[in-house]
């Protein structure tokens, strides 16, 4: 992509009206250029039209013209939901128009050096986590894109003193050709998203693409228990920080007493084991950082992302000795595994945000207590029977909507589970997650943890994660 100011009186097309494309519409406009923006959703439908047009930016509702995209198209910037597939798109691949998404748009803009995080699963925990260790240490970070805030919002407010901490999905990074984060960071790499991208090597390359600009200067964090991340380090160029859950680094952040490789275990299931958290430079510098009991969230898969945010604000500069208390303090995000309410001694948690098997795992051996997993969503041609170690002497029961309800019975049945509860899916999709919350808080007892874990996408049923995490909310507040 060129520079902004390369596109002055130059026809751009912003497909998808979301809050980053009516935001990267007037960025565009603001440097000069003749933006056309196009959503499919009818005009009534989108508000954000006319605020745009009072700017004297077209907008076209209501469909995708057949000669939105022509030879005089200079980009097209696309919201990173919208498939590679639709009409738009495919022109533009034809006459080889460069297609970018947000993301790059605002890295040509941002000020500020970056932190990029991406990862099939912790993203928004590490984002955020991140943020907060930052703002303890005295920096001036700014958190944003897939987290909430677009990117080019919040890169037109940044200076060069300010930390942009930014989550990145692999549907943003596949539109990035330049895009080039001071620090980068690879959580892990599940099988997620393959109907988007065709299959896992172009999610696996999306990903990557973090990497590519990065340069010596740069540093990357990876996660060295991830086969995937491990793969990548023959193609970056940046200097890298490892971090371990199961080896003692020469260089990076890791537990003083590893986990076993492999193993999904609890803390609580291996008794009194101690662990803390060690960064070590290489060169003969290691500082013990927090005890593993103290950090603020529950799940190891949360010391994972302990780990991931130590490594990252240790690149920025953040002193080892200047964290512990951000990790110790910090709370969950919302909807991830977050708590809810405790009602005559049971427990409810909140962990929409499983939107794949791996989370949902990673949730169930998070808990010594019996759990009731409310689970189900969009089928996406999973069997869930990746669910099955982590039910067996976790889970007591489970309750299950959506398209894939029938599915997990059946590896629930396999895991050995008597009380499978299947829920009607009625047209009033609030309904039938409230009547789930009822039928799981009727087989809990007092001790007990009701789990929504979904383990699968909303869009089923829900618009997001986030409305299925409230109304979720909402049922248990109304039990």
């Amino acid at each position: 992509m060129k520079q902004l100011d390369d596109y002055r009186d130059k026809k751009v097309v912003v497909l998808g009206l979301a809050r980053s494309g009516v935001q990267v519409a007037k960025v565009l406009h603001q440097a000069g250029a003749s933006v056309i923006v196009n959503d499919r959703k009818e005009r009534e439908q989108c508000p954000e039209a006319s605020e745009l047009e009072a700017l004297g930016i077209s907008v076209i509702c209501g469909g995708h013209p057949d000669d939105l995209i022509d030879p005089g198209v200079a980009l097209l910037v696309k919201n990173p939901g919208i498939p590679y597939s639709v009409p738009p798109v495919r022109k533009a691949l034809e006459l080889e128009i460069p297609i970018v998404t947000e993301v790059e748009v605002a890295y040509h803009l941002c000020e500020a050096p970056i932190i990029g995080i991406t990862g099939s699963n912790g993203k928004t925990t590490t984002t955020t986590w991140v943020g907060k260790l930052l703002e303890s240490a005295g920096l001036s970070p700014i958190v944003a894109g897939n987290i909430g805030t677009p990117l080019s919002e919040a890169a037109a407010e940044a200076t060069p003193d300010n930390w942009m901490v930014v989550e990145l999905s692999s549907f943003q990074l596949k539109g990035t050709e330049e895009f080039r984060p001071r620090i980068a960071c690879l959580l892990n790499i599940a099988e997620t998203h393959l109907d988007y991208h065709g299959g896992m090597d172009d999610y696996i390359s999306s990903k990557a693409r973090l990497f590519a600009n990065q340069t010596a200067d740069d540093t990357a964090v990876l996660n060295w228990d991830d086969p995937v991340c491990r793969n990548l380090v023959p193609y970056i160029k940046a200097r890298i920080i490892p971090f371990s859950m199961t080896e003692s680094l020469r260089e990076g952040v890791y537990l003083s007493t590893p986990y076993a490789p492999g193993s999904q275990d609890s803390d609580e299931d291996e008794g009194d084991v101690e662990r803390t958290i060690i960064y070590t430079d290489g060169e003969g510098f290691t500082h013990e950082i927090i005890r593993v009991e103290n950090i603020g969230l529950p799940g190891r898969f949360n010391v994972d992302n302990a780990l991931a945010a130590c490594a990252i604000a240790i690149a920025a500069g953040v002193a080892p000795d200047q964290l512990e208390g951000a990790l110790s303090s910090f709370r969950s995000v919302e909807h991830r595994l977050e708590f809810v309410a405790e009602l005559q001694g049971i427990s409810y948690y909140n962990n929409s945000k499983a939107t794949n098997s791996k989370a949902t795992n990673m949730a169930l051996t998070s808990f010594k207590e019996p759990i009731i997993l409310i689970a189900g969503g969009l089928d996406r041609g999973s069997d869930y029977e990746d669910l099955i170690p982590s039910m067996q002497g976790r889970v007591k029961a489970v309750v299950l909507i959506g398209e894939t309800k029938e599915k997990i019975a059946n590896a629930a049945a396999k895991a050995g589970l008597k009380d499978i509860i299947l829920v009607d899916n009625g047209k009033d999709a609030a309904a039938t997650l409230t009547s789930a919350v009822r039928k799981a808080s009727e087989l809990a007892e007092s001790g007990d943890i009701v789990l929504l874990s979904p383990a699968c996408a909303s869009w089923d049923m829900f618009p997001s994660f986030e409305v299925r995490g409230s109304i979720f909310k909402e049922a248990v507040h109304n039990l």
